[in-house]
């Protein structure tokens, strides 16, 4: 009597299996160490939600590793990070963060770009990499803690940027400080600056002769009726 081994039977079974198109999947739990790993990212991903500003979520599918090195370096530059992300791992960062609307959205590739100071940075960046890459989409974001529509992000990513905006405001304080500048400039070219204190200096003895001259002229004036009171007495 002929008997096949363990292996042969094993094999037999999956080939027959694989014939009657049965769908064998064997299901392994996860270890303790893999569900500690997947909670202190949901956790660090949480609180980068909580502490950032403005954070755009994005489907990248399709974009080549050149467009994405130059797309990170971009953010990098910019204070925006950047990551790519899990669905479930985000839908559970996000029940922590209080940003569960999101979660509609979390289907096919994600990744997230946060900042922590800058609201315009991350979606001025991602908008316009939409606009030359019809594979890549924004799907959602938020504010200060609040979940924002698509038309919110894209009003953002209109604004321009830092360095602009510092530089005209510094340009408004600046404005009236260079108009004063230019006044004393000119003063100084004419030599009116240097003349104006000895002139002040110059007058001020007039102004007190004409003071000491006043009372003089006012002593003769007085004396002018005592003589000729004198001369009518003589007489």
């Amino acid at each position: 009597m002929y008997v096949s081994s363990p292996h042969v039977l094993w094999g037999d079974f999956f080939r027959l299996a694989k014939f009657l198109k049965i769908n064998m999947e064997v299901k392994i739990l996860p270890s303790k160490s893999a569900l500690e790993a997947k909670q202190a990212i949901v956790a660090d991903l949480a609180e980068r939600l909580k502490n950032s500003v403005m954070g755009v979520v994005v489907s990248y599918k399709g974009i080549n590793v050149e467009d994405d090195t130059k797309l990170r370096k971009e953010l990098r530059e910019n204070d925006v990070k950047y990551t790519v992300v899990k669905n479930t791992l985000l839908k559970r960062a996000n029940e922590v963060a209080g940003l569960s609307e999101m979660d509609s959205v979390l289907t096919g590739t994600t990744a997230i770009a946060t900042s922590d100071e800058d609201y315009a940075a991350a979606a001025r960046i991602l908008a316009n990499f939409a606009k030359d890459h019809d594979f890549f989409e924004i799907k959602s974001g938020f504010m200060d803690g609040e979940v924002v529509d698509l038309d919110t992000i894209n009003s953002l990513a209109k604004l321009p940027t830092r360095d602009v905006l510092l530089a005209n405001v510094l340009g408004a304080f600046q404005a009236p400080i260079s108009a004063f500048a230019r006044v004393i400039q000119a003063i100084v070219d004419e030599g009116g600056v240097e003349n104006c204190k000895p002139a002040e200096k110059e007058e001020a003895p007039a102004e007190e002769a004409k003071a000491e001259e006043a009372p003089a002229e006012e002593a003769k004036a007085e004396e002018a009726p005592a003589k000729e009171a004198d001369e009518k007495e003589a007489e």
